[in-house]
């Protein structure tokens, strides 16, 4: 084992960079030239056509069967200019990737030979084999039929020789098996209730759509170091290694000069995400050795989601041609940085105005502080659901660490926004305001720009926070699809909204004034949502104590942060909202809960295997060679003399009998529970089993190997180190 280290150590130091050639100096020369987007369509599809569409995309409603078919033959003759041969319905099982299986434009003809096909029934629906991914109980095993749909609302694209036609997935049934469709119900109901209380402001708004702006963080460590660490290939993070004496305590990494062999990866790969049309337009080193970031131009909610699915795919593709493996493991390395994937959230009209950005006049300013307290209050309601959206194994290592937020959720606006709702609250009352007071109030709606303006610190501790013209939805994990934060926020959000469309009516119906009705109904949200809001350190022990005195939860067990999908409360949303069914959302619970425990199963599986196999005994080795040491010392001089040389010898032999001892006795510990674990049929107490008895194991046993790799001959030790990890690229 510690030969492969060592020649995975010379392979990378002679690696040369592998570099990539543009396919043109102009990236908008060949920008989206792999996607079926509005200039193919109205160039391979006829004006009628290209309008029913289109209309359909804009209204979501359905797009019938002979329109299916001119669209389907229009995107085959695109396609195969581009010397595409199959094709595939692209979708997001409940597996947090993504699926295809590919057929070919062929159908034989009689008399021999083939004609190249793709007509609309193809392209609207398909029925891909469903027995083999997660569905928590809706469906069973031997009942393997499933559908998939075409989503007109997110283009076509080509990879490699392969039509990807993106999908959602349901069963037999009907029933949801997938992250797209309630994503897609969840955009639908925020655009709804959105639209009806932006008409208070704006009689020309028609529609809302819901935007994100993903920021992906990742580790690249070389292929050949990838390869000689079981632990990594096989969980995406390490389970042992102890911190290298130099990592990111000097800060030298964040924003430093890109190496240039990961300069090179970088460039492919955003050639290609740009034929894809996706708009990546930054790239930086992060905090930690070997850590970057790659972030897109803002795009409508459930484009985004697909294009960064598509970007972690093709990263990790291009990757393997520049020699490198990509890590989207929230904690892939103890004691440095992890890496998330903070969802940037905001609304806007098809007017061109931003929901939560604040305008010129009052009125575009009181339209801004609506859609900005309600947001807050549906944080405020639905913070156990925002919580689990973002749970999961991986971020368990992250959340809480000095890198991202804690398991507490609050909203960040700023001292001066803080302040202009502690006025809102002060001035604005139930009764009918005098002439002066409405004057005043304006006069301070107005100078929202200008506090705005000023306001630029930027709380990276908190979850939630606002930023200037939009929210930050910072606890989000680098391996998650953006779907589940996206799909609880847009529903909460859409149900906060509803809720005050209505209130604000009541008030109305009574004869008091719209403008009026809208006050009194926001210093009531404001009252209300003020416990959420924080703009301190998330981090401080005093915010922790603060919080459990303003009840807002503090759940940092994976499994118990998950069950906040089945409290009465969010089944209740999901289902007013028609997003999900409870059904449905028992279902995503299960498959959540069963990831949890596999990944963990998995986890204290290759730790045993390798403490076992590989630890244990080159650690034995090296203590029979310091033995062997002794014994010859004891023969070479006096006993005064040996023990004086010896001592240190023999305590060092101790010592590595003392963590050898331990490791032999935890890791059959570990194994022993680990069945009793797997006996439990019922799969909330088999995750709750494998967070509070198993998972405490692993750092357990962890805390020894590394204790072993700070005495074990250098030489001899078979995994590569942190230092060389980190470093070496």
């Amino acid at each position: 084992m510690a030969y492969i280290r060592f020649e995975a150590l010379k392979e990378v130091f002679t690696r040369e960079p592998h570099f990539v050639t543009a396919p043109s100096p102009k990236v908008s020369d060949y920008y989206g030239e792999k996607v079926f987007d509005n200039q193919k369509m109205r160039k391979y599809l006829s004006e009628d056509v290209y309008k029913k569409v289109v209309e359909a995309m804009d209204k979501g409603e359905r797009i019938d069967r002979k329109v299916a078919d001119q669209v389907a033959s229009g995107m085959k003759a695109w396609a195969m200019e581009h010397g595409v041969t199959h094709y595939t319905h692209w979708f997001h099982p409940l597996t947090e990737g993504t699926a295809e299986k590919h057929d070919a434009f062929m159908d034989p003809i009689p008399g021999g030979g083939v004609v190249e096909n793709f007509s609309g029934k193809l392209l609207a629906q398909q029925e891909p084999d469903a027995s083999s991914f997660p569905s928590g109980g809706i469906r069973n095993t031997f009942e393997a039929r499933g559908y998939t749909a075409w989503d007109p609302t997110s283009p076509a694209f080509i990879v490699g020789n392969t039509l990807s036609i993106p999908t959602i997935f349901v069963s037999y049934t009907g029933e949801t098996l997938d992250s797209k469709t309630p994503l897609l119900k969840a955009l639908a109901a925020v655009d709804k209730a959105a639209t009806e209380v932006a008409l208070y402001f704006d009689r020309n708004v028609t529609k809302v759509f819901s935007n994100l702006g993903w920021e992906q963080e990742y580790f690249l460590i070389d292929e050949a170091l990838y390869n000689a660490r079981p632990d990594l290939y096989l969980t995406g993070r390490t389970l042992m290694g102890h911190s290298s004496a130099k990592d990111q305590q000097l800060d030298d990494h964040y924003f430093s000069s890109i190496p240039e062999r990961v300069k090179a990866f970088m460039y492919e790969f955003e050639i290609e995400a740009f034929k894809l049309g996706i708009p990546v337009k930054t790239r930086h080193n992060e905090v930690a050795p070997n850590q970057y970031e790659c972030a897109p131009v803002y795009e409508e909610t459930n484009i985004a989601v697909d294009h960064n699915l598509l970007v972690m795919d093709l990263m990790k593709k291009i990757a393997r041609r520049h020699k490198f493996r990509v890590l989207f493991h929230e904690k892939p390395f103890s004691g440095i940085n992890g890496s998330g994937k903070h969802n940037n959230w905001s609304l806007a009209t098809d007017t061109g105005i931003n929901l939560l950005s604040p305008g010129k006049t009052p009125r575009s300013n009181t339209m801004f502080l609506t859609f900005l307290i309600n947001t807050i209050l549906a944080v405020y309601k639905y913070q156990d659901l925002l919580r689990a959206s973002i749970a999961s194994s991986g971020n368990a290592h992250r959340l809480g660490a000095n890198e991202a937020p804690p398991a507490i959720i609050s909203a960040f606006l700023g001292t001066q926004i803080s302040a202009m709702l502690d006025e809102l609250e002060d001035k604005v009352t139930s009764k009918k305001m005098t002439p002066d007071e409405k004057t005043e109030l304006k006069l301070n709606i107005g100078k929202i720009p200008e506090i705005l303006l000023d306001n630029t610190d930027r709380n990276r501790t908190s979850p939630f926070a606002f930023t200037g013209n939009r929210f930050e939805f910072r606890a989000v994990g680098s391996s998650a699809n953006c779907s589940s934060p996206m799909i609880a926020l847009n529903t909460a959000v859409a149900d906060q909204l509803t809720i005050f469309k209505a209130d604000v009516d009541k008030i109305i119906e009574k004869g008091v004034k719209k403008d009026e009705a809208i006050f009194q109904v926001l210093r009531k949200y404001i009252i209300e949502s003020k416990p959420i809001r924080f703009d301190g350190n998330n981090y401080s022990d005093e915010w922790a104590k603060e919080a459990a005195k303003r009840g807002l939860t503090n759940i940092k067990d994976i499994p118990e942060a998950l069950l906040a999908y089945l409290k009465k409360d969010v089944i209740d949303l999901f289902v007013r909202q028609d997003v999900m069914s409870e059904r449905e959302l028992e279902a995503r619970t299960e498959v959540k809960l069963e990831a949890y425990t596999m990944k963990v199963q998995i986890e204290s599986r290759v730790l045993g295997d390798l403490v076992m196999n590989h630890i244990v005994p080159i650690a034995i080795d090296y203590q029979t060679s310091l033995v062997d040491n002794v014994a010859g010392l004891k023969d070479l001089f006096d006993h005064k003399e040996f023990t004086e040389m010896a001592g240190a010898r023999l305590e060092l032999i101790k010592e590595i009998s003392s963590h050898i001892s331990y490791i032999k006795a935890k890791v059959k510990e570990m194994t022993e529970a680990r069945k009793v674990a797997n006996a439990i049929e019922d799969s909330v107490e088999k995750a709750h089993a494998y967070s509070k008895v198993i998972f405490p194991y692993l750092d357990d046993i962890r805390y020894h190997v590394d204790k072993l790799e700070l005495i074990v001959d250098d030489e001899m030790w078979p995994l590569p180190k942190y230092r060389e990890l980190l470093f070496a690229s």
